[in-house]
This record gives structure tokens, sequence and C-alpha cells, in this order.
């Protein structure tokens, strides 16, 4: 949710001269995250490049397949599609487009990509006369699709359709639940790529990294519409969902707070403090995740950023 460019594009070159992996962009109401990834790619060589995630309501399949297409071929073959339900209030507050059937949508799109990105021809309507289309370009089918997802159905559907796992706020304990649920369902098919991790936030006073840390947390659970509430909730911290909005009526995405009644959520969720701290948090989530993801708060910061991603690293 960064909204400032220049920062963006700048974590991006630092990210790949400190060797991370991949580098991930969401995209909610601001920029066009694969735009952005394309000014990336033009300035990188080697670091893989994640519009993560976009909303399967944003774009029709053929859109998301041709952009993920072009955006291969930019990067020299190192993209990687992401993919999600986004919530309510992006799909009808941004989009103007009912948010229902959700997993059904995600399964629909992910599969009608899947199909385009391979060289099939476009899943379209029977009722239609017209001739379904192939895109013009050579097929992908090393293209990687992860799909961000938390609730029952989206997992079901990501274990069946996608290449990578990439989900928000869960804890260590649900993370290793889930990920076995999802890959006892693929059966004998690869394991799928787990990449998760908490916001982090490095900062050589660690009051500062705990403040950035939990304002975050608590902008997500105020003013994001009910989801990652009701997930953070159903893993055991009901009450401090509750504490945390009690304590935020009016929420702002760098000044909220978390009560102390409320730091077992900050802790589970979030990882913070001097770098050194920092790194010692993150040695226990690597263990979870086939790549480890840190994730970083919007508008911290140049200094903050810096010092988180080299402390992470």
């Amino acid at each position: 949710m960064e909204t400032r460019r220049d920062v963006i594009v700048e974590t991006a070159l630092l990210a790949e001269r400190l060797g991370y992996e991949v580098f991930s962009l969401a995209e909610g109401w601001g920029y066009d995250s694969t735009l952005l990834l394309t000014e990336i790619a033009m300035r990188t060589e080697r670091i893989k490049l994640l519009p993560g995630v976009l909303s399967v309501w944003s774009r029709s399949p053929a859109t998301l397949a041709m952009g993920a297409s072009t955006l291969h071929e930019i990067s020299g073959g190192r993209s990687i599609l992401g993919l999600g339900t986004s919530s309510r209030a992006l799909t009808e507050g941004l989009h103007d487009l009912e948010f229902t059937g959700w997993t059904s949508k995600l399964r629909e799109v992910t599969t009608a990509v899947r199909t385009m990105l391979d060289g099939g021809r476009a899943p379209i309507d029977d009722s239609r006369t017209a001739r379904a289309l192939k895109l013009g370009l050579s097929p992908k089918p090393d293209l990687p699709i992860w799909i961000a997802a938390s609730g029952k159905t989206a997992i079901e559907a990501t274990a069946d359709l996608a290449d990578g796992w990439y989900p928000l706020f869960l804890t260590r304990e649900r993370l290793r639940k889930t990920a076995a649920e999802i890959n006892a369902r693929r059966g004998d098919r690869a394991p799928i790529t787990v990449v998760a991790g908490p916001f982090a936030v490095a900062d050589p006073d660690p009051v500062v990294a705990r403040n950035i840390a939990a304002s975050c947390l608590a902008w997500y659970i105020c003013a994001m519409g009910d989801g990652y509430a009701r997930l953070i909730a159903g893993q055991g911290f009901s009450a401090e969902v509750d504490a945390i909005r009690v304590a935020n009526p009016r929420p702002s995405p760098t000044h909220s707070v978390v009560p102390p009644e409320a730091r077992s959520a900050l802790d589970a969720l979030t990882a913070y403090g001097t770098p050194t701290e920092l790194k010692a948090q993150l040695d226990g989530w690597s263990t979870d995740a086939d790549i480890l993801g840190i994730v970083l708060p919007a508008g911290i910061p140049w200094e903050t950023i810096e010092a988180t991603l080299t402390a992470a690293v």
C-alpha cells in the first residue's frame, strides 16, 4: 500500500543488491503493480517479481494472463503471478462489482489464466457465438501462480490450482497446520511453495520499531474491512482484536496503537525490535516457510526500510 513510487523502486533495488529471492508489490487502490514491476524489471537483473496480489475482480482473466506474460518476457522469465479474492471494500468500493461467490470466482479466474498461459483458448460462456481466442504470445507454462488465501474454501482452491501459497496474518502454528492440509489435499503432486512471514520492522530504538508494527497491525484490523479482524480473532485473539478496535476509534495507518492487553497478538503476527532482535525473531519463522517473506508497513522512513531489509537478509 506504499504510495511513494521512488521508495518502492529503491526498495526493490536494495533487495536485489542484498540477495533477496523475490520482490512482491501489493496492489490496492493506488499504483498498478504490474506497471511498477515493469519499471523495476528494467532496472534489475536477478530478483523475481511478484504482483502480490492482484484481485480476481479487478481484471479479466485474459488481461491478467496478458499482463503476466508481458512482464515475464520483459523480465527475462522472472515474473510470478499472485492472485487473491481481495475484499468487499475494494471490490465494491473501487471496482463497483458485487462481492459474492468469491471462492468460485477465484477458481474460475485462476483456471482461465492458467489455461491461457499454457497456450490454450480463453474459456468463454457457452451461450456466446464468439470464437474463443488464444493469446498472441508464446505459451508460458513455467510461469508460477501463487494464491493469497486464508479461508477454508479459498485454501482448497489454492491446493488444487496454485504453485505457491501466499498468506498474511497467520500465526506460525496456523501456518504449519494449514500448509500440511494443503499438501495432503495435493496428494502425489509436488508440495506447494509456502511463502509467508510477518510484518517486520527494525530500528535502533526497539520502542520505535514496536510502535510502527503496532500501528500497522491496528490499521489492518480497524480500517481494512472485517476480513483481517475475523481472521486474527479466529486464531485465538478475539479479546485482543476487540481491545485494538476500542483503542482506535479513528484509526490511522501511522498513528494507531495496540494496547498492552493485546500485546500477544502483536508478538504473534509481527516481528520488530533492534536489527539483532528482528533477526532472532525471523529465524523462528524461517523454519515454517519455503520462502520467508518480510512485509514492510507503508509510509515508514527509508532508514527503517534499509535497516529492516539488511537485518532480515
